[in-house]
């Protein structure tokens, strides 16, 4: 598939985002581990998803989609069953991580592989604090998938972890904490900073006993593992995602004379580092009927087009707002002056090289970028040329926020194999359209 996409004069109108990615992935999982039936609301179908979806089908559990509303019989933690052969994790980290901790858990012996994207992403990360724990498992020779787990006696406790995380991240976050449940005794974790917490949220609703606290200043989760596992299931309505809602956040800012709403998009505080960011740089956008459901909070946006100022991004905000830098740099390649971006080196270990990519492809649309080993600088003169085609380089984020480029930039934009955004928003192109985004698409959706 092929995109082009014509400067726009406006963006007008409403729109109710698909579920959250991150959330839609762990209901499916967490569901999964549970014991009896979850009913899911609003649930993501999409290419990452449906690998997670794949995985579970492999391992014994039996769900059901109807539209966005996904049932899943669970099997218990203990319940997962060997698949025949290689678990398809397709391009996604985050079903390989959670998956991993799901395994480890259960006690479930089993290969989990996927593209040769996957295979290039880093793995110790969890391997190293799993076997710390007890759980039979070995990566590739560089630390990547795929990632081989045996399986562990039945009745045999893993070992209780107290684990500093590198890098703040909610995958391996997830990972661990998922093992922890087979563990004999409370496992802790501490992070740099706060990664996202749907898990702990989640868990939390399902029955399992959490504490939050600080550790030096840092922040920390433990989690108490009962005798029985025993999982509630879930009973849940998953908010609009953010990450999708910042492209069409960033769309209506730079295409002159916009004005969107975004209806039920989830608001949850470690997620809006994209917010904070835009909001210093001038962004008008409002958050109304605000709410909170099923412990997660959501609102409606009201984003109105205007002029920006470059910022800088750095530390905490920087995991805040991990997955939106594609749509924060086309921002930033819109607004008047320097945006520096620093302390963000985890975005080369995305679905591609974010910082490398971004860089390279911005430049093809005359932006002023300078790319460094842990971020970037953008000097935004209010103009972006265009005129160009672009490759996302297999990454979906960085597909649609090239797409958005092109609303703002004084000539098309052609992005080449844009079919990828599917993996994460399907209705994107649709969803453009429907605000008045002059897109040609070739080659089908």
């Amino acid at each position: 598939m092929q995109l082009t996409i014509q400067r726009s004069s406006a963006l007008h109108g409403e729109i109710t985002l698909p579920g959250d990615k991150s959330i839609s992935h762990r209901a499916a999982l967490f569901a999964a581990l549970a014991q009896g039936e979850s009913r899911i609301e609003n649930f993501l179908v999409s290419g990452v998803t449906g690998a997670m979806l794949r995985s579970l089908t492999a391992l014994g559990v039996h769900w059901g989609l109807d539209g966005t509303t996904l049932s899943v019989a669970g099997r218990g933690v203990e319940g997962l069953v060997p698949p025949e052969g290689a678990l398809d994790c397709g391009n996604s980290a985050t079903t390989m991580r959670m998956l991993a901790g799901a395994l480890a858990a259960a006690g479930t012996a089993a290969v989990l592989d996927g593209t040769p994207s996957l295979r290039r992403r880093p793995m110790d990360r969890i391997i190293t604090p799993l076997q710390a724990m007890g759980v039979p498992i070995q990566a590739g020779p560089q630390g990547t998938a795929p990632l081989a787990l045996q399986a562990r006696p039945v009745g045999q406790a893993l070992r209780a972890l107290y684990y500093e995380l590198p890098v703040a991240s909610a995958q391996v976050k997830t990972c661990l904490l998922l093992a922890a449940l087979a563990a004999g005794d409370p496992t802790t974790l501490v992070e740099p900073s706060l990664s996202r917490d749907h898990t702990e949220r989640m868990l939390a609703s399902m029955g399992v006993a959490l504490r939050s606290g600080q550790v030096d200043g840092r922040p920390s989760v433990t989690l108490s593992p009962a005798e029985a596992i025993d999982l509630a299931p879930l009973r849940m309505t998953i908010p609009g995602d953010f990450s999708a809602a910042a492209f069409l956040i960033v769309a209506a800012l730079v295409a002159p004379g916009s004005e969107v709403v975004l209806r039920g998009v989830g608001l949850n505080p470690t997620r809006t580092g994209l917010l904070a960011s835009l909001w210093e740089m001038g962004a008008e956008i409002k958050v109304e009927n605000e709410r909170v459901y099923a412990g997660e909070t959501l609102g409606d946006l009201r984003v109105r087009a205007g002029s920006l100022q470059g910022v800088s991004v750095s530390g905490g905000r920087v995991v805040d707002m991990i997955d939106e830098f594609p749509a924060f740099a086309v921002a930033a390649a819109f607004a008047r002056g320097r945006t520096e971006v620093s302390q963000a080196e985890e975005l080369r270990f995305k679905e591609s090289d974010r910082i490398g990519s971004l860089c390279a492809e911005l430049r093809k649309l005359g932006v002023q970028v300078e790319e460094h080993r842990d971020g970037f600088v953008i000097e935004g003169t209010g103009e972006v040329p265009g005129g160009a085609q672009v490759d996302p380089n297999g990454d979906h984020r960085l597909a649609m926020a090239l797409a958005v480029a092109g609303l703002g930039a004084e000539n098309p934009v052609t992005v080449l194999e844009a079919g990828i955004m599917s993996e994460s928003f399907p209705e994107f192109t649709t969803a453009m359209g429907q605000l008045g985004a002059g897109l040609e698409v070739e080659g089908g959706q």
